[in-house]
């Protein structure tokens, strides 16, 4: 379990891409809540149940070397006091390289325990085209 205490769900979203960029697998771990019924969906990838086959997914990921930064927009957030989903648009970029690559569509789906927020599910898929509307945030609170 995570010494790490996420506050919110934005926090626990901002640590998962923080991990993604930094490549590192502990920080990527202590993102996921402590429940062997976790998911995570890579683009064009397998459906992965369980901490053991996520970990392994992250560590293939940055074991490749390539160092990724990914820009988030477009969020659509609902959030009660026990889960939040976050829908978002995931912009990548390799490296030092300027070229975007994507965009994805992701949805972050975060628990309230505990801990504190962790995230249950991931899935990113790629998207057929790009957003058509410059807005950055929209969040529902759900009762």
């Amino acid at each position: 379990m995570s010494a790490n205490l996420y506050a919110t769900p934005e926090d626990a979203e901002t640590a998962f891409y923080d991990a993604i960029e930094r490549a590192d697998l502990e920080a990527m771990m202590a993102v996921w809540a402590d429940d062997e019924e976790v998911a995570c969906v890579h683009p064009a990838g397998q459906r992965l149940i369980g901490l053991a086959a996520v970990r392994e997914s992250w560590r293939h990921v940055f074991a490749n070397g390539a160092r990724l930064r990914v820009r988030v927009s477009h969020q659509l957030c609902w959030n009660s006091a026990l889960m939040a989903v976050h829908n978002v648009v995931e912009t990548l970029y390799l490296g030092d390289d300027p070229t975007p690559h994507g965009p994805m569509h992701a949805t972050n789906v975060f628990i309230r325990g505990a801990n504190g927020w962790r995230l249950l599910c991931h899935h990113s898929s790629t998207a057929s085209e790009a957003p058509t509307s410059e807005s950055t945030s929209t969040t529902h609170t759900l009762h």
